[in-house]
C-alpha cells in the first residue's frame, strides 16, 4: 500500500461516497475504486459495503481508519519537518451564508491543505479576493467559475402532514409556517403568492434553517444539497423547477495570487455533476 491509497481510503471513509471522495481528492472515481480494491486485497478484508446512496464502512474499515489516519498525519509531519518557513500568501474568500457546508469545506481542501497559504473566510459582502456565491449574486465586473447546480426542495418536519405528498405545489404551502432565508431564490417558487405566505422565522444560515425545520417551527424551501443526508428532516420535491448555480466569482481586472490562480485552474478542470434529491423519511400513502 502507499500513502495515496491511504488518503483515498480516508476520503471515502469520511464522505461515505466514492464520487464525493473523488471530488474531494480531485481525481476520477475509478482511481478511488482501484485504490480501495488494492487495499482490500492487500489487507485481506472488505473495507466498504456498497448501497444505493454510497458505501458503508465495515468493522474492518472502522479499525483500519485510526491507523491509516495516524500514518497520513505522521507522513505530512515528516514532509514538513525540514522545510524552511516560507512566506505565506494571504487569501481572503467570501462565502454566502446559504451554502452546503460539508460540500464547501471539501471544495476548499486544496487551499486549506497548503502550508504557504493563510486562508481567511468572510461574508460574501465583505472585501475578498474571490467569493463562493450563487450566480444571481454575481457583480458586473466578476468572472464566474461554475461549481455545482442544484434544485430547490422542501424540507419538512418528519411528522408534517405534507410528507404524505410526493411533490408539493405552491397552494400546498398556503397558511403553512415557513422558514425564510437570506440570498434565496425561493421567491421563484411562490411567485405572486409570495406576499401571502406565512413566515415563522428568518434563518441566517442553512444550519439554522434545518434546525428550525427539525424542531417543527416550519417548512423551508432549500437547495437539495443542504437537505440531503439530514436525518432530522423529510425532503419533498416541489412542482416548480427552481434551481441555483453556485460558483467561484473573482474580479477579472485584479490579478490573482498564484495560489488562488492555481485553485481556480483546478476548479475549472473539475467534473461537475448536479446533486440528486435523497429522501430522508419513508414515504407514506393515505
Amino acid at each position: 500500500m502507499d500513502i495515496r491509497e491511504l488518503r483515498y481510503f480516508a476520503a471515502v471513509y469520511r464522505a461515505r461516497n466514492l464520487t464525493a471522495a473523488a471530488r474531494a481528492c480531485f481525481v476520477s472515481q475509478p482511481s478511488i475504486s482501484t485504490a480501495i480494491t488494492h487495499l482490500e486485497a492487500e489487507l485481506g478484508t472488505t473495507l466498504f459495503v456498497r448501497h444505493k446512496k454510497g458505501v458503508a464502512p465495515t468493522a474492518s474499515a472502522e479499525q483500519f481508519h485510526a491507523l491509516a489516519r495516524r500514518i497520513i498525519d505522521e507522513t505530512d509531519a515528516a514532509r514538513s519537518l525540514f522545510r524552511k518557513p516560507s512566506t505565506k500568501t494571504n487569501v481572503t474568500l467570501g462565502l454566502m451564508r446559504t451554502l452546503d457546508v460539508p460540500r464547501t469545506i471539501a471544495l476548499l481542501k486544496p487551499l486549506t491543505a497548503r502550508s504557504d497559504v493563510s486562508l481567511r473566510l468572510v461574508g460574501s459582502d465583505e472585501p475578498a479576493d474571490a467569493r463562493i456565491i450563487s450566480r444571481s449574486m454575481l457583480r458586473k465586473d466578476e468572472q464566474f467559475v461554475a461549481l455545482w447546480s442544484e434544485r430547490y426542495v422542501a424540507a419538512l418536519p418528519p411528522s408534517h402532514p405534507l410528507t404524505l405528498k410526493d411533490k408539493l405545489r405552491t397552494a400546498d404551502l398556503a397558511g403553512v409556517p415557513l422558514i425564510d432565508r437570506c440570498h434565496c431564490e425561493q421567491s421563484a417558487f411562490f411567485g405572486r403568492g409570495a406576499q401571502q405566505r406565512q413566515t415563522a422565522a428568518i434563518a441566517q444560515s442553512e444550519d439554522w434553517a434545518m434546525a428550525l425545520v427539525a424542531a417543527g417551527v416550519g417548512v423551508a424551501i432549500v437547495p437539495e444539497g443542504v437537505a440531503r443526508g439530514n436525518p432530522d428532516v423529510a425532503v419533498r420535491e416541489i412542482e416548480v423547477k427552481v434551481k441555483r448555480e453556485v460558483g467561484l466569482a473573482y474580479r477579472a481586472s485584479t490579478p490573482l495570487a498564484d495560489a488562488l490562480k492555481e485553485f481556480v485552474g483546478k476548479l475549472q478542470k473539475r467534473p461537475r455533476k448536479p446533486s440528486r434529491v435523497a429522501r430522508t423519511a419513508p414515504r407514506r400513502r393515505s
